[in-house]
C-alpha cells in the first residue's frame, strides 16, 4: 500500500537515477516506518542506538551512585551515632574515674588517719598498762610495809596490854609490889617484873625500846625514868600512854592503808577504764582500716575496669574515626571516578549528537526520500517529513523520560502541522514556537528548583547548626547544673551532720557544766566544812596547850597532863589528816577545774570552727542553689530556642524532603528534558537548511539536464 502521493513510476525513475541506493534505502526506512509500522515504532539507527546505550549507561551509573550515596549516608549516620555514643560512653568513664579516683584519694585519707589513731591509741594504752604495773608494784610495796608495821604494832600493843594487866594486879597486893614502887625507872621496874616472871627478856626489851623511842620524842626532853620517880602510878601511866599511841599508830597505819588502797583501786579503775576505752577505739579504728582498705580494694578494681572500658571506648573512637575517614575518602573517590565517568560519556553523547546529525540523515534518515520528494515529484511535502522526524524526537524523549509533558507537546505537534497543511501556513514556526516555549517552561522550573534547592540547603544547614548548637550548649548547662546540683547535696548533707555534731556537743557541754556546778558546789560546802572543823581543832589545840603548858606549881590540883598530852596529840593527828584532806579537796577541786576549763576550751574551738563551716558551707550551698536555678532558667530558655529551631526544621524538612524525585533526579532529567528540545529544534533547523541547500541543487541538475537534451 502506497502513500496516496506515490506511485510506482516514482519509484521506478528514483530506481534508475544515479543515487538509487541511497534514496532506495531511505526509500524503504520511511516507506516502513509510515507503512508498516506507527510513527513512534521506528526502528532505530545505529547512531541512535548508541546513543540510547549511552543514556542507559548514565542513567546506569546515576543508579549505582545514587545507591551508593544512600549506603554512604547510611554508614554516615551510622558513624555519627556511633561517635556520639562512644564519645557520651568516655565523657562518663571519665567522670566515673575521677570519682573513683577521689573515693580512693579520701579512703587512703581515712585509713592514714586511721594508722595515725592506732599509733596513739597504742602508745597510750602502753603507758596505761605500763603505769597500772608500775602503781600495783608500788602498792604491793606499801601492802608489804604495812602488813609488817601492823604485825609489830599489834604485837606491842599485846605487849603492852599484858603488861599493864600486870602491872595493875600486882600493884593490888602482888609479891613485887615493894619492888615497882621502889624502882627508879621504868626499866627497873620492868626488871622486876621479868625477874618475878611475869614478862619475858624478849617483852621486857621490846618495852624498854619503846619508852627510849617515846622519850627521845617527847616535847620536854626529859628522861622517862624521872616522870616517874616521885609516885608509884607513873610506870602504869607511861604504858597506858605507850598502848594508846601504838593503838593510835595502828589506827593511822590501818587508816592510811585504806586510803592507799582506795586511791590505788581508783587510780587502777581508772586506767583500766582508759586502757578498755583506748581498745575499743584501738578495735575500731583497724576495723574501719580493715573496711576502708576492702572498700579501695573495690574501688581499684571498679577504677580499673573503668578504666580498661574507657581506654577501648577511646581506642574504638579512634577507629572508629580513622573507618568513617576512610570510607569518606573512598566514597569520595568513587563518585569523582563516577562523575568523571559521566562526564565522558556526556562529552561522547554531546559529540555524537553535535557532529554525527548530518550523517547519520544521510545514511539512515529520510532525507533522501524528501530530496527524491522535493527534487523529482513531490510526492510529499517537506512539512510532513519535518513533522514525522520532529514528532519522533519528541515521542522518544517523552517515552524515555517518561514525560506526560512531553507527549502532550509531541501531539500538539501534530495537530499544528495537520491545521498549518490545511491552512497553508508555515509549519515550522508553529512547532518551533512550541519547542521553544516547552524549553523556556522547563528553563524557567530548572531555575526555580535550583533557587529552592538552595534556599533549602542554606536553610537547613544553618537550621541543623542552630540545632547542634543549641543541644551542645543545653548538654553543657546540664552537666553544670548536675554537678552544682551533687555538690550542693553533698554541702547539706555535712551541714546536717556538723549542725548534729554541734547539737551533741552543745549537749555534752550542758552535762559538763551541770557536774561541774555540781562538783563546784560540792567543793565548797566540803571545803567549809574542812576549814571549820580545821579552825576549831587549832583553837582546841590552842586551849589544851595552854593549859597543859602551865607548870604544876601553878594548878591547885592534880590535874591529868597526861591525859591531856595525849588528846593534843590525838588533836595534832587530827590536825593533820584535816590539813592534809583539805589540800586534797583543794588540789582534786584545782585538778577538776583545770580540766573542765580545758574541755571547755577546746569545745568553745570546735565550736567555732564547725559552725564557721556551717556558715561557709550555707553560704556555698545558697550560691551553687543561686547559680542551679540560674543555669535551670537559662536551660529553659535554651530549650525555648532549641524547640523552635526543630519546630522550623520539622517545616523546613516538610517543605524541603524529597521523597518521590530528588533535586539531581529532577535537574537530571530536566536537562535531558531540555537537550533533547534543542536537538529536536536543531533537527528542526538543520533539516530546513538541508532541505534549501539540497533544493538548489535539484534545481541545478534540472537545468543541467534541459542543456544535455537540448
Amino acid at each position: 500500500i502506497w502513500p496516496h502521493s506515490w506511485s510506482p513510476i516514482l519509484v521506478c525513475s528514483a530506481l534508475r537515477s544515479p543515487l538509487s541506493f541511497s534514496v532506495m534505502k531511505s526509500f524503504a526506512l520511511f516507506a516502513l516506518a509510515l507503512g508498516a509500522t506507527p510513527a513512534h515504532a521506528v526502528v532505530a539507527s545505529p547512531v541512535g542506538k548508541t546513543l540510547q546505550l549511552l543514556a542507559d549507561l548514565q542513567a546506569k551509573i546515576l543508579k549505582e551512585g545514587e545507591g551508593a550515596q544512600k549506603v554512604y549516608e547510611e554508614f554516615s549516620e551510622w558513624c555519627e551515632e556511633r561517635s556520639k555514643t562512644l564519645q557520651n560512653d568516655i565523657k562518663t568513664g571519665k567522670a566515673e574515674v575521677a570519682e573513683l579516683q577521689a573515693a580512693i584519694a579520701q579512703d587512703d585519707a581515712t585509713v592514714g588517719a586511721l594508722q595515725a589513731k592506732v599509733e596513739q591509741l597504742s602508745g597510750e594504752i602502753a603507758i596505761d598498762e605500763a603505769d597500772v604495773k608500775a602503781a600495783t608494784e608500788i602498792r604491793a610495796k606499801e601492802k608489804d610495809a604495812f602488813v609488817a608495821e601492823e604485825k609489830e604494832l599489834s604485837e606491842i600493843i599485846e605487849t603492852l596490854q599484858r603488861a599493864i594487866g600486870i602491872i595493875e594486879r600486882e600493884m593490888k597486893g602482888g609479891a613485887s609490889m615493894l619492888q615497882l614502887k621502889n624502882a627508879a625507872s621504868v626499866a627497873q621496874a620492868l626488871s622486876v617484873l621479868v625477874s618475878a616472871s611475869a614478862i619475858t627478856t624478849s617483852d621486857a626489851s621490846r618495852l624498854t625500846a619503846l619508852v627510849q623511842s617515846s622519850s627521845e620524842e617527847d616535847d620536854m626532853g626529859a628522861p622517862a625514868g624521872a616522870v616517874y620517880e616521885s609516885h608509884s602510878g607513873g610506870i602504869l601511866e607511861t604504858l597506858t600512854d605507850l598502848l594508846e599511841k601504838s593503838e593510835d599508830q595502828l589506827d593511822a597505819a590501818r587508816k592510811k592503808e585504806t586510803q592507799d588502797t582506795h586511791a590505788f583501786e581508783m587510780l587502777e579503775q581508772s586506767l583500766k577504764d582508759e586502757i578498755k576505752y583506748s581498745s575499743k577505739e584501738l578495735k575500731e579504728a583497724k576495723e574501719g582500716i580493715a573496711a576502708a582498705g576492702e572498700k579501695k580494694a573495690a574501688l581499684e578494681g571498679d577504677l580499673q575496669v573503668t578504666s580498661k572500658d574507657l581506654a577501648g571506648d577511646i581506642k574504638g573512637l579512634s577507629d572508629l574515626h580513622h573507618d568513617c575517614m576512610t570510607k569518606a575518602e573512598e566514597f569520595e573517590a568513587e563518585t569523582k571516578s563516577r562523575g568523571e565517568e559521566l562526564a565522558a560519556l556526556a562529552k561522547a553523547k554531546g559529540v555524537i549528537k553535535d557532529t554525527v546529525g548530518g550523517a547519520e540523515d544521510l545514511s539512515y534518515g529520510f532525507n533522501q526520500v524528501s530530496l527524491l520528494q522535493v527534487a523529482r515529484t513531490g510526492l510529499m511535502s517537506r512539512a510532513g517529513l519535518r513533522q514525522f522526524e520532529a514528532a519522533r524526537l519528541i515521542r522518544d524523549l517523552a517515552r524515555k523520560q517518561g514525560s506526560s509533558e512531553l507527549a502532550q507537546l509531541a501531539a500538539r505537534m501534530g495537530s499544528a502541522m495537520a491545521a498549518s497543511s490545511k491552512l497553508g501556513e508555515d509549519p515550522f514556526a508553529k512547532i518551533k514556537g512550541l519547542i521553544q516555549d516547552m524549553i523556556e517552561k522547563l528553563e524557567k522550573e530548572a531555575e526555580a528548583d535550583a533557587t529552592h534547592k538552595a534556599f533549602c540547603d542554606k536553610e537547613l544547614a544553618e537550621t541543623n547548626e542552630k540545632k547542634a548548637d543549641k543541644t551542645a550548649e543545653i548538654e553543657k548547662l546540664s552537666t553544670q547544673i548536675d554537678k552544682m546540683s551533687a555538690r550542693s547535696s553533698r554541702l547539706k548533707e555535712e551541714i546536717a551532720a556538723l549542725q548534729k555534731a554541734l547539737s551533741e556537743l552543745a549537749s555534752s557541754q550542758a552535762e559538763m557544766d551541770k557536774i561541774r556546778a555540781e562538783e563546784k558546789e560540792t567543793f565548797a560546802s566540803n571545803k567549809a566544812d574542812m576549814e571549820q572543823g580545821l579552825e576549831g581543832v587549832k583553837m582546841a589545840l590552842k586551849v589544851l596547850r595552854d593549859y597543859y603548858g602551865k607548870d604544876a606549881e601553878d594548878v591547885a590540883h592534880e590535874y591529868a597532863k597526861g591525859a591531856g598530852a595525849n588528846i593534843i596529840g590525838l588533836l595534832e593527828v587530827v590536825e593533820s589528816d584535816f590539813s592534809k584532806d583539805l589540800a586534797e579537796i583543794e588540789s582534786v577541786e584545782e585538778t577538776a577545774a583545770s580540766a573542765y576549763d580545758k574541755e571547755t576550751k577546746e569545745n568553745a574551738d570546735e565550736k567555732a570552727s564547725k559552725e564557721k563551716d556551717v556558715e561557709h558551707k550555707l553560704k556555698e550551698s545558697a550560691y551553687l542553689d543561686k547559680e542551679s536555678a540560674s543555669l535551670s532558667d537559662d536551660r529553659s530558655a535554651v530549650q525555648a530556642e532549641l524547640d523552635a529551631v526543630l519546630e522550623y526544621l520539622s517545616k523546613m524538612e516538610g517543605e524541603c524532603t524529597e521523597v518521590a524525585e530528588t533535586y539531581e533526579q529532577r535537574k537530571g532529567r530536566r536537562e535531558a528534558e531540555i537537550a533533547g528540545l534543542k536537538e529536536a529544534l536543531s533537527t528542526l533547523e538543520n533539516e530546513t537548511a538541508l532541505l534549501q541547500k539540497r533544493a538548489r541543487r535539484h534545481r541545478h541538475g534540472l537545468r543541467g539536464g534541459a542543456a544535455l537534451g537540448a
